[in-house]
């Protein structure tokens, strides 16, 4: 790292939410050094290739976007590409006829096709027209609430009256979602997808009188106004890597290989120790801004830390040789694939997952969800695998609290692994197993993360993937307009667990560069 006397800010943690921050200041005029623990920067959201000898390039823990404002690629400059997925979500079931499914399409071309199926699911319109109303209000909603996320916070009444929709207000910020679902929805597996929305990354029921996973559905239905998910061109790591470019061609510096170890502040100025392979050393600075978690923070700081949040999901990256065959054939694997494959998610299994883990036990139907990133973005394959016909898979599976690792991760770990394709497999024609590519030392290209993997791996307290719980977007004080602060007026969250924060939005970075130059 160049000698300086004093940077005006040190950022401590290289991820998205990091880069962010340190390229707003920087193109501010602001002296900014960024360090990160590992040897290259993008935190969790980075493309890597896990299987050797396999130049596959997958988005190893996040990988969709849906929360990054526009302003933020804008301001930034940032040379990114995001694409559509032509099909929103397909869900297999079995039903007396036997096997079928629910096919939802993501654009207008897709409107009598998602009628049809959902026709051809419960034998009528009813339940299309519901999930027309149903998901138009949401969208409304989206429309007021997404703007806010990068202004100062605004009031709890603010907001309401911005929504100006007293039911969408009730049923997404007072009432447990679960009630609302059940209102406007009759069929069990139609419950289940929209459900699964509160859950992602989250370890609540339907019906939690905390809200828990109000807040978490209200995340995953806001972004850019339209709740879509898109794919990253090149991966994910084609985002924080164009992040990085910004931050660097603005005047930033980048310190990979660097460990915070010790932030220590009088309110005015602050040092960060830090550790490297070499040694240690010291860096002073105005202003301190941590993408790390909140427990992280507090620990660098010698406080007490908060107890965490617990992480709750199952991350499994694959390769394939080939798209498995459906049991349904009336969709095409390529159309199944493309969108998100809901597996194992009607209401009511979820709830049984739900009260298993819970207790203890790992859920015997396990939850997840799938997506071929490689059908609406080829370019993350060397082209000889794409025109092998190869395709990556991603999974996220639901309701498995870190608690049910801590006695034998990896044993643990793998046997929710075989339950879980083992419930996949239910609804395919070949097992999945058998589509599997093979690495050069001839294993299967498959990796699975419990939550304990993401927080040995990227320090994640509890392998929460949102840094902790998340908070509804309105100030609980009028102290911190942005939702950055801490017990330390020159020590600021950037990262996830910034009220605002959570997925792969950059929010949190954009909010405490705002705070930092007093915006």
């Amino acid at each position: 790292m160049p000698a300086r006397d004093a940077y005006d800010a040190v950022i401590v943690g290289g991820g998205h939410n990091g880069l962010v921050a340190a390229a707003y200041l920087a193109q501010a005029g602001r002296s900014v050094v960024v360090l990160e623990r590992l040897e290259g920067p993008g935190g969790a959201a980075v493309s890597t290739r896990p299987f050797p000898g396999v130049d596959a390039r997958l988005s190893r823990y996040s990988y969709l976007i849906s929360l990054l404002p526009r302003t933020i690629v804008d301001d930034l400059g940032l040379r990114l590409a995001l694409r559509k997925r032509s099909v929103s979500s397909y869900t297999p079931v079995e039903r007396a006829g036997g096997p079928t499914g629910l096919l939802v399409g993501a654009g207008s071309d897709m409107a009598e096709r998602t009628r049809a199926s959902f026709a051809r699911l419960t034998g009528g319109d009813r339940a299309h027209e519901a999930w027309l109303a149903f998901y138009a209000r949401t969208q409304r909603v989206a429309q007021r609430v997404f703007p806010t996320l990068t202004e100062p916070l605004p009031t709890r009444a603010e907001l309401r009256r911005r929504i100006d929709d007293e039911d969408a207000w009730r049923m997404l910020f007072e009432e447990p979602i679960g009630a609302a679902i059940e209102e406007h929805f009759e069929d069990d597996l139609i419950r289940g997808v929209v459900l699964t929305d509160a859950l992602i990354g989250t370890f609540a029921s339907a019906h939690d009188p905390s809200l828990l996973q109000n807040r978490c559905f209200l995340y995953h239905v806001i972004g850019g106004g339209t709740g879509d998910w898109d794919v990253p061109v090149g991966g994910m790591g084609a985002f924080t890597d164009a992040l990085a470019e910004a931050a660097r061609a603005a005047g930033a510096e980048i310190a990979t290989g660097h460990d915070a170890m010790l932030i220590e502040t009088d309110g005015r100025s602050a040092e960060v120790t830090y550790r490297t392979a070499h040694g240690e050393g010291t860096v002073a600075a105005r202003h301190v801004l941590a993408g790390t978690s909140p427990q992280e923070l507090a620990t660098l700081l010698g406080e007490q830390p908060p107890a965490p949040a617990e992480g709750a999901q199952l991350k499994v990256n694959m390769l394939l040789e080939r798209l498995p065959r459906l049991r349904d054939s009336a969709v095409d694997p390529r159309e199944a694939f493309a969108g998100t494959f809901h597996i194992a998610e009607g209401y009511d299994a979820l709830a049984r997952a739900h009260a298993e883990a819970d207790s203890g036990t790992l859920p015997t139907a396990p939850p997840s969800e799938i997506y071929c990133h490689s059908l609406t973005d080829p370019t993350i394959l060397d082209p000889a695998l794409a025109e092998r016909g190869c395709h990556t898979l991603t999974l996220f599976g639901l309701h498995t609290p870190a608690r049910l690792f801590r006695h034998d991760n990896t044993g643990v770990r793998e046997r929710l692994l075989s339950a879980t394709l083992a419930q996949l497999n239910a609804h395919l024609a070949e097992p999945i197993e058998d589509c599997l590519a093979r690495d050069a030392d001839g294993r299967p290209c498959i990796e699975a993360k419990s939550p304990l993997d993401l927080e040995r791996d990227l320090r994640l307290p509890g392998g929460h993937i949102f840094h902790g719980d998340l908070s509804f977007p309105w100030a609980t004080d009028g102290a911190d307009p942005w939702g950055v602060a801490t017990g330390h007026v020159n020590v600021l969250l950037c990262g996830a667990g910034a009220v605002r924060g959570g997925g792969v939005s950059g929010i949190g970075g954009h909010n405490a560069a705002m705070a930092v130059l007093g915006r």
